[in-house]
C-alpha cells in the first residue's frame, strides 16, 4: 500500500509531502571497496588552514539541537518575562524569528504574549509565503535568551503567529522558527533586524556561529529521547572537539542566503562535465532548514544519471530516484558499498583555488522510520529536484561541521566528528585544486536597463488596449464561472518564495 512519509522538504520553498511506495531489495553480493575518486588538477602546494580556537567555554552549547529525521533541527528558547521555553528550528535560510502564538492542532504549546510583562507589540502584521505553506503574524519584541548557549538576555523582534497553513508539522515538536541568515530577505522588509544581528548588537558574542548536524544513524552516548537526530549549534565561536581536521573556507558571495560558489561536481570522482554555471543557477546556498541536497533540473538530471549508473548492480525504479518510492534492505544489510560519494567543489578564498567536500550515501539516502518492521531498514533518496538553484541542506551539512563565520563573510567546513560512515570510506574536506577566474561560475541575474522596461510595458499596454480588450469583454463572462469552479475544487499551490 502506499505510504506517505512526514513532510520532510524546507518548511519553505519546496514539496513537503509526497506518496511514496516501499521497494524491498533483495541484498546481492558485490565488491566492498569502491572506486576511489582522481584528484582534479591536484592537490597542490598546502592552503593555509585555519583550526578555530575560542577562550570562550561552550561545553554547554554541545548537544543543544534536537529533531526528527526530515523535520528539522531545534534549539531550546526562552521567550518573555517570565520565561517561556520554546523548541525552534534552525534555519539558516531564512532571517524572521517567528514563534506560534495561538492554539494549532499540531502544536503542544505557543507563545503566550499576554503573559509576557516585557512584550512591546509594533503594531505591524507580517506574511510569509513559501512555496508550499505559509505563516502570518503581528511583530513585536520581547526578552529572549538561550538556555544552553550564551548567558545573555536580548531584546529580539518576534513575529507572533496566528494564522498559518502548512508550515507547523505534526509530531515534529518544534513550535517557531529561528531565521539565521541577512536581513536583506527578513519581512516584511529589510529593515527588521534578524535575531542574530540584534544578539552581536546587544552584547559582546563574537558575529559567527557554527553547526553540527548528527544524522538519524549516528548514535550518542546519550538518549535523545523522542527526536531521532541531535547535533550542536555553537554560539559565538568554534568548538575544536566537534570536528577533525582543519576548516576550509569559501567566501560568502551575497549576504541575503548564505550564497556560495560551486565550481565543480563530481560523483565517484567522475566530473559531471557541465558549465560551473549550471551548478549556481540562480544561486547556491547553505540552508539548514532544507532536508535535502537539491540542484538546478540541468544538474539533477545528470547527477542521477552518474549515481544511477555507478550503483547499477541493484536495480531501483525511476520513482526511487524522484523521491517518490522508498527502498528497503534486511536491517543492518543496507548495501553502501555499490553507492557512490558525491563531490562538491567550492571556490577557496583564494579566488583561483577550490576544496573539494565529499559526502556519503549514509547522508544522502535518509533513513525513513515507522513505515517498515523493525527487521528493516528503508531510505529515501534525499537528492532532488531545485528550481530555485542549489540548495546544500542536512544532508550535506551532516558530513561536516560547519561554520558560518559573518565577521569574515565566509563559511567553514570540517569533517564532523559525529557523522555517519563505515569501515571503508569517511565524509572529507580536501585541497586546495587549483583553477582559473572561478568566481565566473556564479550566476548573475541578467539586469535590464529600468527605462527600456517601462518602454516595452507601455507599449504592451497599448497592444492590450487596442486589440485584447474587446476580446476580454466577449469571453469575460463565460470565464468568470468556470473560474470560481476551478478555484473552490483544486488544492492550492503557492508558487512564492523567500527570495526577492
Amino acid at each position: 500500500m502506499p505510504i506517505r512519509l512526514p513532510e520532510d522538504e524546507p518548511w519553505f520553498g519546496n514539496e513537503v509531502s509526497s506518496t511514496v511506495t516501499l521497494l524491498r531489495v533483495a541484498l546481492r553480493q558485490g565488491p566492498h571497496t569502491p572506486p576511489q575518486p582522481e584528484p582534479w588538477q591536484g592537490p597542490q602546494m598546502p592552503m593555509r588552514k585555519r583550526r578555530g580556537t575560542s577562550s570562550i567555554n561552550f561545553v554547554d552549547m554541545i548537544d543543544n539541537l534536537r529533531g526528527k529525521s526530515g523535520q528539522g533541527y531545534y534549539v531550546e528558547m526562552a521567550v518573555g518575562t517570565p520565561p517561556q521555553k520554546l523548541n525552534i528550528l534552525v534555519d539558516t535560510g531564512s532571517s524572521n524569528f517567528a514563534v506560534g502564538a495561538a492554539s494549532h492542532p499540531f502544536l503542544r504549546r505557543y507563545y503566550h504574549r499576554s503573559l509576557s510583562t516585557s512584550y512591546r507589540d509594533l503594531a505591524a502584521r507580517v506574511y510569509v509565503p513559501y512555496t508550499q505553506g505559509r505563516w502570518e503574524g503581528e511583530l513585536g519584541t520581547d526578552m529572549v535568551s538561550v538556555p544552553h548557549g550564551p548567558s545573555i538576555s536580548l531584546r529580539a523582534n518576534i513575529a507572533a503567529i496566528t494564522e498559518s497553513d502548512r508550515f507547523f508539522i505534526n509530531g515534529s515538536n518544534w513550535e517557531g522558527i529561528l531565521g539565521l541568515a541577512y536581513a536583506e530577505i527578513a519581512r516584511p522588509d529589510e529593515n527588521l533586524e534578524p535575531f542574530f544581528d540584534s544578539l552581536v548588537r546587544q552584547s559582546s558574542v563574537p558575529n559567527l556561529f557554527s553547526l553540527q548536524l548528527c544524522g538519524a544513524g549516528f548514535t550518542q552516548n546519550y538518549s535523545l529521547g523522542s527526536a531521532t537526530v541531535g547535533g550542536s549549534m555553537i554560539i559565538g565561536g568554534i568548538d575544536p572537539s566537534l570536528y577533525v581536521g582543519d576548516v576550509w573556507y569559501t567566501p560568502i558571495r551575497r549576504e541575503w542566503y548564505y550564497e556560495v560558489i560551486i565550481v565543480r561536481i563530481e560523483v565517484n570522482g567522475q566530473d559531471l562535465n557541465m558549465d560551473c554555471k549550471e551548478y549556481n543557477y540562480d544561486k547556491s546556498i547553505v540552508d539548514s532548514g532544507t532536508t535535502n541536497l537539491r540542484l538546478p533540473r540541468k544538474v539533477f538530471q545528470a547527477a542521477v544519471t552518474a549515481i544511477e549508473a555507478a550503483s547499477s548492480t541493484e536495480q531501483f525504479p525511476s520513482g526511487f530516484w524522484l523521491g517518490e518510492q522508498l527502498v528497503c534492505w534486511q536491517a543492518g544489510t543496507t548495501p553502501w558499498h555499490i553507492f557512490p560519494v558525491i563531490s562538491l567543489y567550492l571556490m577557496s578564498e583564494n579566488h583561483n583555488q577550490s576544496f573539494r567536500i565529499s559526502i556519503l550515501p549514509q547522508q544522502y539516502l535518509r533513513p525513513v522510520e515507522g513505515v517498515a518492521s523493525a527487521q528493516e531498514d528503508c531510505y529515501k533518496f534525499a537528492v532532488s529536484q531545485s528550481s530555485t538553484g542549489t540548495v546544500m541542506g542536512a544532508v550535506i551539512m551532516e558530513g561536516f561541521y560547519v561554520v558560518f563565520d559573518r565577521q569574515h563573510k565566509r563559511i567553514g567546513f570540517a569533517v564532523s566528528t559525529c557523522h555517519v560512515h563505515d569501515e571503508f570510506r569517511t565524509a572529507s574536506v580536501e585541497g586546495p585544486f587549483h583553477g582559473l577566474e572561478l568566481e565566473d561560475c556564479a550566476y548573475n541575474i541578467p539586469q535590464t536597463d529600468e527605462s527600456t522596461l517601462m518602454t516595452i510595458a507601455y507599449i504592451m499596454a497599448g497592444i492590450c488596449a487596442l486589440f485584447m480588450l474587446p476580446l476580454c469583454l466577449m469571453v469575460c463572462q463565460w470565464r468568470f464561472s468556470r473560474c470560481l469552479r476551478s478555484l473552490g475544487a483544486g488544492d492550492f499551490a503557492d508558487d512564492l518564495s523567500l527570495l526577492k
